[in-house]
C-alpha cells in the first residue's frame, strides 16, 4: 500500500471511530436503546434547542424554504419591487446554504407586446434578478440567465391576474 493511501485509510478509520462515539447517548448504551435497555425504534436525529427542548431535523427543515421562489414584475417593467427584493434576499440565503447549487434565472412576460420586445424584456428581468443576487454576495459563476419572453406562460387567460402571474423571473436549479 502506498504511503499516502495508508494515511488516508488511518484518517478514515479515525473519523469512523469519532462518529461512532459521538453517536452514543449520554447513558453509554448507544442510539436506539431505551432506558430499560431494550432496543427502541429508530427516530430522526435531534438536537437540543436554546430553550432546552429537543428540535428535530424536520423542525429545522420546516424553517428553510423548500425551493427558490419566483419574483413578479409590474407591467412593462424590469425594476425590482420591494416584495421581489425580499424574495431575492431569501433566495440568496438559500443559495448560501446550498453552495453546490447553480441556478438558471428565466425571464418571462405576459403575451402583450411583440415577440421580440417580450424576449428583450424577459432578458432584462432575468438580468435584474441576477445582478441583485450578485450584489447580495451570490457568485455570478453560479448564475445564468435566459429569456423565454411570452413563450412559457403559467396562466393562459387574458386577465390582469393571469398576466401578472406570467410577468416573472423563475429560478431553476441545475
Amino acid at each position: 500500500m502506498k504511503k499516502n493511501g495508508w494515511w488516508a485509510l488511518c484518517a478514515m478509520i479515525g473519523l469512523a471511530m469519532v462518529l461512532t462515539v459521538s453517536g452514543c447517548s449520554r447513558t453509554g448504551r448507544g442510539p436506539g436503546v431505551s432506558d430499560a435497555g431494550t432496543m427502541g425504534t429508530a427516530t430522526a436525529p435531534s438536537t437540543t434547542g436554546m430553550e432546552g427542548r429537543d428540535v428535530s431535523v424536520e423542525d429545522i427543515k420546516a424553517l428553510q424554504p423548500k425551493e427558490l421562489r419566483d419574483i413578479r414584475f409590474d407591467f412593462d417593467r424590469f425594476d425590482l419591487t420591494p416584495d421581489a427584493r425580499a424574495i431575492l434576499a431569501d433566495n440568496a440565503a438559500w443559495l448560501e446554504r446550498n453552495p453546490g447549487t447553480a441556478v438558471m434565472i428565466e425571464g418571462h412576460c405576459d403575451d402583450r407586446g411583440s415577440t421580440e420586445y417580450n424576449v428583450a424584456l424577459g432578458d432584462r428581468r432575468a438580468k435584474s434578478a441576477m445582478n441583485y443576487l450578485v450584489n447580495l454576495g451570490v457568485s455570478a459563476r453560479r448564475l445564468s440567465t435566459i429569456s423565454y419572453g411570452e413563450e412559457r406562460p403559467t396562466c393562459m387567460s387574458s386577465t390582469e391576474a393571469c398576466w401578472a402571474e406570467n410577468r416573472r423571473a423563475h429560478f431553476a436549479t441545475r
